[in-house]
């Protein structure tokens, strides 16, 4: 809830006239008008009234704001799961608590987090329908809310929003990303009109991981052949030097650099000469263009695109 800014800086104009007080809101009275500004002892103007009603209640609502919830969110309520019947802050907390090594693999599960229908208010334990708002003490559970996820989120900086697309919440705010029907997902608005489209594109698991991309509270990023990624995984791998998709094989950045110093390498290792007219086929993973090519020990270059992204195929000669 944003805060309220009350202004007392002038006074209610109070008229008396015969047998009735008349209560006007207008605060232009002129400096040292003080006939002007009769008050009625006892009586509180209904404009400060109103004021007042909402002061206390924004302070209802900021009860225990950020003084409550779990490692994945803040929030003043926690969600009862429909699949087991207990009590857990929240969904992350019951698919951790429940998918353990110590239960018994036949009795791991995930809540189904759209089914949820009943949460309890951290603040007066009281049970009650999903809601932002606590029908017994009035408390404000989150000041993000998504009554179609059971999304309860205090810390509104994370820039939630709701994608239809997606059915699901999201972070980063709505406005720096946009959702591609083919690849059933978002992206930043950054790739908008680049970004190479792969059908359900986050609907597997990452394929370093194997966490389910689609729901991954971790960032998630596109490679140049389409396929999803954790980002983090993506620089684990690059600082175990693998700079190819795990899944489709094609470099995962601009390799041009290495490729010349290959080119160096060879031309500094000369084949015997029982070798020099060796040829190979050879498929390179980059374009997917498959060449004829001379052998050499180091690698083999794809003379269409000047790739050294490449695997011998068949057939050999001399």
């Amino acid at each position: 809830m944003a805060s309220i800014a009350v202004d007392y800086s002038g006074s209610p104009h109070f008229e008396r006239k015969p047998q009735q007080t008349i209560f006007t809101e207008k605060n232009n009275f002129e400096a040292g008008d003080s006939d002007s500004q009769q008050f009625h002892e006892g009586c509180i103007p209904a404009k400060d009234l109103i004021c007042r009603e909402k002061v206390s209640n924004t302070e209802i609502h900021n009860k225990g704001y950020l003084e409550y919830g779990c490692s994945h969110y803040r929030r003043r309520c926690r969600i009862k799961a429909p699949c087991c019947n207990e009590i857990f802050d929240c969904r992350h907390c019951h698919n951790e608590a429940k998918n353990n090594i110590c239960i018994d693999q036949k009795f791991r599960h995930d809540v189904p987090r759209h089914q949820v229908q009943k949460i309890i208010c951290s603040l007066c334990d009281t049970e009650q329908e999903v809601r932002q708002f606590c029908i017994n003490c009035g408390v404000c559970m989150a000041r993000y809310f998504c009554g179609i996820c059971k999304l309860f989120d205090d810390d509104i900086s994370k820039g939630q929003f709701h994608c239809s697309g997606c059915g699901i919440c999201r972070v980063g705010g709505s406005e720096n990303f946009f959702h591609c029907d083919n690849c059933g997902c978002c992206y930043s608005i950054l790739l908008k009109n680049s970004h190479p489209c792969v059908e359900r594109a986050m609907h597997h698991d990452c394929p370093v991981c194997f966490e389910y991309l689609f729901e991954s509270m971790n960032d998630v990023t596109a490679m140049p052949c389409g396929h999803t990624i954790h980002q983090k995984c993506l620089e684990e791998m690059q600082e175990h030097y693998q700079y190819v998709c795990p899944l489709c094989s094609k470099s995962v950045c601009d390799m041009s650099k290495v490729w010349e110093k290959f080119d160096l390498e060879i031309a500094a290792t000369p084949m015997p000469e029982s070798y020099q007219n060796k040829m190979v086929w050879i498929l390179c993973n980059d374009c997917g263009a498959n060449s004829e090519v001379k052998y050499h020990v180091v690698a083999q270059k794809c003379p269409n695109c000047k790739s050294y992204n490449t695997r011998q195929t068949r057939g050999n000669s001399i």
